[in-house]
């Protein structure tokens, strides 16, 4: 399934770098707070990229599609008393978080000639994402949480702030992003990042 998602995403970039005028992307780093039935709460910290197009527009407003996705690591360490023994165990996360977001931009950058300083955007559409998740529940017998792999689907939503730098229109994006999964453990994903647009 990942293989596939990759491949999904090449083929999109390489279909989006043909609308040069209309291409644009952004790179940045952030935190996600994962949360659902029967995982150990986790905050992986994550790599972004997010290319969209804008489909619609004029020079300060613009209707576009992306994919911004990411990847994502932690690393927790839990302290556990049974029986006034403390033991230090660790839990693994690993996520990787592919949405499709239509997304309303205003402001700078909504477009490549937009000349205003500060811009808006919010938007919604749909996030699959695949995770290496710790269990809730501790094995007293290895004296580790249980670990497993999980798909998620579901609705996804992202809202945020431009700050355009420089005279090109490149910018610094504020995100806050959110994933309710419908599926499996019910995982849901809130996400911080910041990214610079180019």
């Amino acid at each position: 399934m990942i293989k596939k998602t990759i491949f999904c995403c090449i083929v999109l970039l390489i279909g989006l770098s043909s609308f040069s005028q209309k291409f644009m992307h952004g790179a940045g780093t952030g935190v996600f707070i994962n949360f659902g039935t029967g995982i150990n709460k986790s905050m992986p910290t994550i790599l972004t990229y997010s290319p969209r197009i804008n489909m619609v527009g004029r020079e300060n407003f613009s209707v576009s599609a992306g994919l911004p996705f990411s990847l994502g690591f932690s690393s927790d360490y839990n302290l556990n008393s049974q029986n006034g023994v403390t033991d230090v165990s660790s839990s693994t996360t690993f996520i990787l978080n592919v949405p499709a977001m239509f997304n309303i931009n205003l402001g700078a950058g909504a477009s490549k000639s937009s000349t205003k300083r500060t811009g808006l955007f919010a938007g919604a559409g749909f996030a699959y994402q695949y995770g290496s998740y710790a269990s809730k529940f501790f094995n007293n017998t290895t004296n580790e949480y249980e670990k497993f792999n999980s798909d998620a689907w579901g609705p996804a939503a992202n809202i945020g702030m431009r700050f355009a730098v420089g005279k090109k229109q490149k910018n610094i994006e504020g995100r806050v992003s959110y994933m309710g999964s419908v599926i499996e453990h019910k995982i849901s994903a809130v996400g911080i990042a910041a990214l610079f647009n180019f």
